[in-house]
């Protein structure tokens, strides 16, 4: 008899944390579950981590290399049995009663994905600094279904919002099936956003619990110029190629969410394109770059005020949340291929 869900772990180089990964998932309340570890080609101990555990409900699948978060998740998915698929980065956890309640509620509502609120937590920290919701600014004290316009319209780069693209929902595995849904592996960032737009745009019923139940551990990772404008256009292509979609095009509201995302992601592009090599003491690069981006003054003089803010809240008052804005989070510390 298949298994009522199967968590997926990818793991690449996670030493450090993917035990307690591993133990808050062999921990649930739900104990109808199997654990799928696939390591990517791990330098580290991860794998021999992962394999050091003996419950007959954990499978550990390898990876000779390195492919990536999507291919790895793909690979897992393709080998799960359970009737809902959940997701477990290797360096987050759960909350013992994470799969039990959120599989109850689903059935309750007839759910095709679940998800819940996070817990965001610092690397060392004992105690989580906030939660997604929390952070959004939006008022939900109870369980309301989500469509695919509010999806996006409230998952804005740089933008308070819900940021649900973040979040880690419960999948439907038949629906998953039913659809030919999977990660986009020519994704690095954002692959999250993605899946669930495969999801919404086949007619899945999303629904969201204001409780949270997983813990989003936040490790500050360097960002170089190639990385952060990568992220940029991934975003920018993956757009544009959604938007191509017939379903997509009939959709005005949602074709309108879609194009302030482009926009705000052009803007951005632009912005960065100056910044990285003023950082980088490239003057030449810098100038050119002026010279394509005309507009890089005013957005500059725009953003000085909350970037002269959050400086002065980190370093001068001590308020380690400062820099902890949701799109940060979008890159928080992803193994990034």
């Amino acid at each position: 008899m298949n298994p009522k869900v199967s968590v997926i772990i990818p793991a690449y180089n996670t030493e450090a944390y993917i035990a307690k990964a591993i133990e808050s998932a062999l921990e649930q309340t739900l104990d109808d579950i199997e654990v799928i570890i696939i390591d990517d080609g791990s330098s580290d101990k991860t794998l021999e981590i992962a394999k050091s555990f003996t419950d007959q409900r954990l499978k550990v699948m390898v990876n000779q290399q390195n492919f990536g978060v999507s291919a790895a998740r793909n690979s897992a998915i393709r080998a799960a049995q359970g009737e809902w698929i959940a997701v477990l980065d290797s360096d987050d956890w759960y909350v013992p009663e994470r799969l039990n309640n959120l599989v109850s509620l689903a059935d309750e509502v007839n759910a095709d994905m679940i998800a819940d609120d996070l817990y965001l937590i610092r690397d060392g920290s004992t105690y989580p600094w906030s939660t997604l919701i929390q952070e959004s600014g939006e008022s939900i004290d109870k369980i309301i279904p989500i469509d695919i316009v509010y999806f996006v319209e409230t998952d804005v780069y740089g933008k308070p919002g819900l940021h649900l693209g973040l979040s880690k929902p419960l999948f439907k595995r038949e629906f998953m099936v039913k659809h030919g849904i999977l990660y986009d592996e020519t994704l690095s960032i954002a692959e999250d956003f993605w899946l669930d737009m495969k999801f919404l745009i086949n007619g899945a019923r999303f629904f969201l619990v204001p409780k949270p139940y997983y813990f989003y551990r936040s490790r500050p990772i360097s960002l170089v110029r190639q990385n952060k404008l990568s992220s940029l256009n991934q975003r920018l292509s993956a757009t544009n190629s959604f938007m191509e979609q017939e379903v997509v095009k009939t959709n005005p509201a949602l074709i309108r969410a879609l194009s302030y995302n482009l926009a705000i992601y052009n803007k951005n592009l632009a912005y960065y394109q100056v910044v990285m090599p003023i950082k980088e003491g490239k003057l030449l690069t810098v100038l050119i770059e002026l010279i394509n981006n005309p507009y890089f003054v005013f957005d500059f003089v725009f953003r000085l005020k909350n970037i002269i803010k959050r400086r002065i809240q980190y370093y001068v008052m001590g308020n380690k949340s400062a820099f902890d804005i949701c799109y940060n989070l979008h890159i928080k510390r992803r193994y990034i291929n």
